[in-house]
């Protein structure tokens, strides 16, 4: 099992949601926290919180490489070489086809996808060079299937997948474990809007407790809840036209909450 004590965590979208409870919780572990966000004022409070701590931060939007690594080696330099990446700044925005705009689906690709390109731009080589390391994304189970409003969303979070299965396959001999990490509803300033009943959210603080217990044992792959995995796996494998109708009606019933 990996220990964090002493380990440089840089974690994207540190600010808020799972990625500020996963820098608290690795601190609570004894890890050295390099927290980047383009919220300095999240940055400012999670610093207040973890006063005490090894904690540096640094302001940055993930869309735009050369501020990545700009942040990136500041970072490095106040803390030391990255040990595990945590790739979780990520956005949402609801993509209706009636309403269909090219900019929506772009955001979503740019924060969710080449955000996650830009940092390991930025902390993937020096991790083959010290031929060892641990990286880990926020993806989703959206990112099983297109579902309706969310084209954009999935879309990019199915293509990080894809990016880290080959980087997994590609690092391994490297010494370089990489996790995808696919969780369902957890309550986060994301998901809020969404007005889902709070029996189908989990609490950030349950699913970062997963995600590093998924993290200690190098774990390729997480999703969690259990049901909401299976359920979703077992979709990918249903006939298309049953499926097609399942999600639809998950689609009207997601409408009708959002109004």
């Amino acid at each position: 099992m990996e220990s964090f004590c002493n380990r440089v965590a840089l974690i994207t979208g540190a600010a808020s949601g799972i990625g500020r409870q996963l820098a608290l919780a690795l601190a609570a572990e004894g890890a050295r926290i390099a927290a980047l966000d383009r919220q300095g004022e999240g940055l400012d409070r999670l610093a207040g919180d973890l006063k005490g701590k090894s904690i540096a931060c640094a302001v940055a939007d993930v869309t735009d490489l050369a501020a990545v690594r700009s942040a990136v080696t500041r970072l490095e330099e106040q803390m030391g070489p990255t040990d595990l990446l945590i790739a979780s700044a990520g956005i949402g925005i609801e993509t209706p086809a009636e309403r269909f705009r090219a900019e929506d689906f772009t955001a979503q690709i740019q924060v969710n996808l080449i955000g996650v390109i830009n940092t390991l731009d930025a902390v993937l080589p020096g991790m083959c060079q010290r031929q060892c390391g641990h990286i880990a994304a926020l993806s989703s189970m959206a990112s099983y299937r297109g579902l309706p409003h969310m084209g954009g969303y999935c879309a990019s979070k199915a293509g990080l997948n894809s990016l880290l299965d080959a980087l997994r396959i590609e690092l391994r001999p490297k010494g370089i474990a990489v996790t995808t990490i696919c969780p369902s509803w957890v309550r986060t300033p994301l998901t809020t809007p969404l007005g889902l009943p709070d029996k189908e959210m989990m609490d950030v603080e349950e699913a970062a407790r997963r995600i590093l217990h998924a993290l200690r044992a190098r774990k390729p792959f997480l999703a969690f809840p259990a049901s909401n995995a299976w359920q979703a796996r077992l979709l990918r494998h249903t006939p298309q036209p049953i499926s097609d109708w399942l999600v639809r009606q998950w689609g009207r019933k997601m409408k009708k909450r959002s109004r």
